[in-house]
């Protein structure tokens, strides 16, 4: 990893992290947590634990594969705790953590949001489409 592109400098002897730099890890964990599947796995464990296939049905269309993926990504990040109870059959819950629950406070934020414009970006969607048949 080349240590100039990562790392701004330090403050305070604090490393300062830039996302827009290419080999920041910074970017390989805002790219999990802006994701489709990242997004909304987040804010499903908002509202509480759910065992894996509960959360697959939560996140309406996400595929098994993808979801273990995103899962794991979001683990190994710190944003979700995973719970394996050794019983038969085993049962694994997950959850978030601190730090994935401020993530999903401020991408609520977010979607709450867009939830609330959804009616003019389908307004300029229209226009948008029009003026592309009419051209």
């Amino acid at each position: 990893m080349d240590e100039q592109a990562t790392i701004q400098g330090e403050e305070h002897g604090r490393l300062i992290y830039d996302v827009f730099a290419r080999n920041c890890p910074s970017r390989e964990t805002w790219g999990h947590l802006t994701g489709r599947w990242g997004t909304l796995a987040l804010l499903a464990l908002g509202e509480g634990s759910y065992r894996f296939n509960a959360l697959r049905r939560k996140v309406d269309g996400v595929s098994e594969k993808m979801l273990a993926q995103t899962l794991q990504a979001l683990e190994r990040d710190g944003m979700i705790h995973r719970e394996a109870q050794h019983t038969i059959p085993p049962r694994v819950e997950y959850s978030l953590t601190p730090l994935g629950r401020e993530a999903a406070r401020r991408l609520l934020g977010l979607i709450e949001w867009l939830e609330e414009e959804m009616p003019r970006v389908v307004e300029a969607r229209g226009r948008y489409d029009q003026a592309k048949n009419d051209a």
